[in-house]
């Protein structure tokens, strides 16, 4: 991952050699000795991904031995579901461990974006397997097969439970990775997946209403389709290199301009490598009697406080207002961006 390039926003910004200065660090430390862990953590957060994952797959298997043997899709859509969950789950603990190994020559940032890329394959699968369940549930509207009503209701009701254990596994892990908050998110709405297969059992075993089955199954199918598009978008961003969420370019572009002693600021780039790793780079103009050092510090600063941004790279510039045209006033060029 490197720094987007950035266009010739100001040529005329006047700027001497000698006084270009690069600075990137984090507010509060330096980077003599300092190694930069960004992304997930490892420890405690692959343990408990690994126990989700296996009472996950366990109760997969079980509710596809009996969707085959009872008949209901309701129950076969759901452990459909759970396929994602644990697919979910497994690709979140290979991430886990993948964005742990130090970056290198050839990967500057390591390998965390290894989480928001199983991310984007978990939401396809979602998208693919709600479609499916979709088309089978609207065919069985017009002819609904019979379900052995009762098998139907008990493995619900331990689906259920099974679900609420895996997400209680997930609560303990890292909530900020997306994979770990991705998977926690298809495991409850698999939880609903099994709320409405109770649901469709019931209503067959009270009153012979086998439509119940179907209609369940594209209650599951919504949901999935909907996790599927919200993941895929929350992915989709990471990778385009947005803005991260909740944060404007313009209005952290406007935050730097009124630091005391900035006069100017082109060029400004934000986007997040990964979840909770958020990176901006700009050019910031400075007087040219100003304390460059001391304006970096203070724009820095202000980054982390309003913003929640600890990787800056800055480059300040020695010059004015007048000889910066549209930087003072307009914010021009990719200060107006998404990334």
């Amino acid at each position: 991952m490197s720094t987007p390039p950035s266009p010739a926003i100001d040529d005329e910004t006047p700027a001497t050699a000698d006084a270009d200065e690069r600075e990137h660090a984090h507010p509060g430390h330096d980077h003599a000795g300092h190694d930069h862990h960004h992304g997930v953590s490892a420890g405690d957060d692959r343990r408990w991904i690994t126990v989700a994952l296996a009472i996950t797959t366990s109760f997969m298997l079980i509710e596809v031995v009996t969707g085959l043997i009872s008949g209901s899709l309701a129950l076969l859509s759901d452990a459909s579901h759970m396929l994602t969950d644990a697919a979910a789950l497994a690709l979140a603990l290979g991430a886990a461990h993948l964005a742990t190994r130090p970056a290198n020559g050839r990967y500057t940032f390591g390998l965390a974006r290894a989480e928001i890329l199983s991310g984007l394959v978990n939401a396809v699968a979602l998208l693919v397997l709600g479609l499916l369940i979709a088309i089978e549930g609207v065919r069985r509207l017009f002819d609904p097969p019979e379900i052995e009503a009762g098998l139907v209701i008990v493995v619900g009701v331990t689906g259920g439970l099974a679900n609420l254990a895996s997400a209680w596994a997930l609560s303990r892990a890292q909530r900020r990775s997306m994979n770990v908050e991705g998977a926690r998110l298809h495991v409850m709405m698999d939880l609903f997946g099994s709320l409405a297969a109770i649901v469709a059992g019931v209503a067959v075993l009270a009153g012979d209403w086998r439509i119940a089955d179907p209609i369940a199954s594209l209650v599951v199918a919504f949901l999935m389709l909907r996790g599927g598009v919200r993941l895929t978008r929350s992915t989709g961003r990471v990778l385009l290199e947005a803005s991260p969420a909740g944060v404007e370019p313009p209005v952290v572009g406007r935050a730097i301009y009124e630091v005391e002693g900035v006069v100017g600021l082109h060029d400004l780039h934000v986007w997040e490598l990964t979840t909770g790793f958020a990176a901006l780079s700009g050019h910031v103009v400075v007087a040219v009697d100003a304390d460059p050092d001391a304006i970096r510090e203070r724009v820095q600063r202000m980054l982390h406080e309003r913003f929640e941004i600890d990787h800056a790279t800055l480059q300040v510039e020695r010059g004015d207002a007048s000889g910066c045209e549209g930087c003072a006033g307009t914010l021009h060029g990719p200060t107006l961006g998404a990334g």
